[in-house]
């Protein structure tokens, strides 16, 4: 009786042994994988508005799938201008429909400028999840996230303006100055909001928190909104706030938009407003871009 003293390589479930497999998955040589890496054409780089539009179709992509998030652009503009039209109509002006001609293009830009602080909140959030690691990782225009984040916010102070406007011609609004008065108006408003809301998005990078974003923007936009000719024309005001107020930059946006659709030019305020625009996004936005880059 003989017994086998050699030793066998077992064989794998496929029926193969493992240097048949190895010799299947050998890797492969430097020049093989070199071939396969420059062989193929890279993706074009997006350029800075493709980018932009992409992030900007994202925060559109969030609405739909949170439309609760419309609320302070539907909800609320009605309520602030029903509030104040019956509520200041007949002590200011006699009556709702007369005081409504004044109040409406100044309610329109009060609620579209309090509405911006909402970008910064929605940046803290992304900032908060992550979200924004993976963003800077990608081989793209560096200021596409928050310019696709002003973009996207852009078409709900449009849904915010169409609402308002809807409700003043309801109870009686009717701008002298025709269609082509409305557009130039709220044309004007989403030039200034947009410039405005780098403001939010400097303090949704700075911040830690949400609940930080909303009470240094609530602290910023009630003395800008409510110290402003929004409500009462400022003559009525003591010398001193009438320095204050007349030097607002909302003032200045409200007293162009409520021209604008009256039928009038006002030359001074449109420039004071393109002034301001163009002040906010050098300062904020370049700061904004600054904290982004060393966060």
């Amino acid at each position: 009786m003989t017994t086998d003293t050699g030793t066998e390589t077992a064989a794998t479930p496929t029926g193969k042994k493992p240097e048949d497999l190895d010799a299947l998955v050998k890797a492969p040589d430097a020049e093989e994988l070199a071939a396969l890496l420059v062989a193929r054409d890279r993706p074009a780089r997006p350029s800075a508005l493709t980018s932009s539009l992409t992030f900007g179709w994202r925060a559109m992509l969030k609405i739909k799938h949170v439309p609760e998030q419309l609320f302070d652009v539907t909800a609320f503009p009605i309520m602030m201008v029903l509030m104040y039209a019956y509520l200041f109509g007949g002590a200011l002006a006699g009556s709702v429909s007369s005081y409504i001609q004044f109040l409406l293009p100044g309610v329109l830009v009060m609620s579209i400028v309090m509405i911006t602080m909402y970008t910064g909140l929605a940046i803290n959030t992304d900032i908060t999840k992550g979200v924004f690691d993976r963003f800077r990782t990608l081989p793209m225009w560096r200021p596409a996230p928050m310019v696709g984040y002003l973009l996207g916010d852009v078409v709900r102070y449009l849904i915010a303006s169409a609402v308002i406007l809807g409700v003043g011609l309801v109870i009686g609004y009717r701008p002298r100055g025709g269609v082509l008065g409305v557009l130039a108006g709220v044309a004007l408003l989403m030039v200034f909001s947009f410039a405005f809301s780098w403001i939010w998005t400097m303090f949704g990078l700075m911040l830690r928190s949400e609940k930080s974003v909303m009470g240094v923007s609530m602290m910023v936009i009630f003395p800008l909104t409510f110290l402003s000719n929004v409500f009462v024309d400022p003559r009525t005001m003591p010398g001193w706030l009438q320095a204050f107020v007349n030097n607002s930059p909302v003032s200045h946006v409200a007293t162009a938009v409520r021209e604008l659709m009256a039928g009038n030019w006002p030359g001074a305020d449109i420039a004071w407003s393109l002034g301001w625009a163009a002040f906010f996004l050098a300062v904020f936005g370049s700061a904004t871009m600054r904290l982004y880059n060393r966060k």
